[in-house]
């Protein structure tokens, strides 16, 4: 019986060109990909800050992975350029729990406590075993911290903290947040980052997707 011999050098010049042909089929890391690096809003939101790229984190203080992402987010916000606006938006999804979280968020920078507390809150959530799901606990805990604690308690029970609350669960809604930490550029585009390989990613993606919006503006 006659078999096909295949020529060891043509053999190992189809695999190249495969290869070859697969880098070409495949978009390149540093081109944004629809779908996988970032999803069009539908409808578009409206933003806060008019004339200026509003960048929003929706995050929450109980996730352990915003926990991760809060000091790299952080630095990179320091450093956005001035045309460039960013936001932090705690959501709940629905858990009481982490809507008590939201109206603490709130309530910190109310009273003016939200730049000392907020690497705190963290910090006591993740890696001290605290509690601070209900309103009993989450006073006790401002008031250790040197807050003031009737000061903090009249904002967190305030009509305007918790109103914000509640619409930052709204805006999640609109967004289709699945999951958090999760990005959002200028009402426009949820940056998604399906095939990232680490939370720093995002912010490159992010990055890329500014980028985006300020081409669309007809900026440099």
């Amino acid at each position: 019986m006659l078999q096909a011999v295949v020529h060891p050098f043509r053999g190992w010049l189809t695999v190249v060109l495969l290869a070859v042909l697969a880098v070409l089929a495949s978009p390149a890391r540093g081109q944004l990909v629809v779908g996988r690096d970032y999803q069009p809003v539908v409808p578009p939101q409206l933003t806060d800050s008019p004339g200026k790229i509003e960048v929003l984190e929706f995050f929450s203080y109980g996730c352990p992975h915003c926990n991760d992402f809060h000091p790299l987010v952080s630095k990179w916000a320091a450093s956005l350029p001035a045309d460039v606006v960013f936001r932090r938006v705690p959501v709940s999804f629905g858990r009481p729990q982490w809507m008590s979280l939201a109206r603490l968020f709130y309530a910190l920078e109310a009273t003016g406590d939200l730049a000392r507390l907020d690497n705190a809150v963290f910090n006591a959530l993740h890696n001290q075993g605290g509690k601070l799901y209900d309103d009993r606990t989450i006073s006790e805990w401002v008031g250790a911290q040197g807050a003031d604690v009737k000061r903090f308690t009249e904002a967190y029970n305030s009509f305007g903290v918790i109103s914000k609350a509640k619409r930052a669960d709204q805006m999640a809604q609109s967004y289709k947040i699945p999951g958090v930490p999760a990005m959002a550029v200028d009402g426009k585009y949820l940056v998604t980052g399906k095939e990232i390989k680490g939370l720093p990613d995002l912010l490159v993606i992010t990055d890329q997707v500014i980028a985006k919006v300020r081409s669309e503006r007809g900026r440099k």
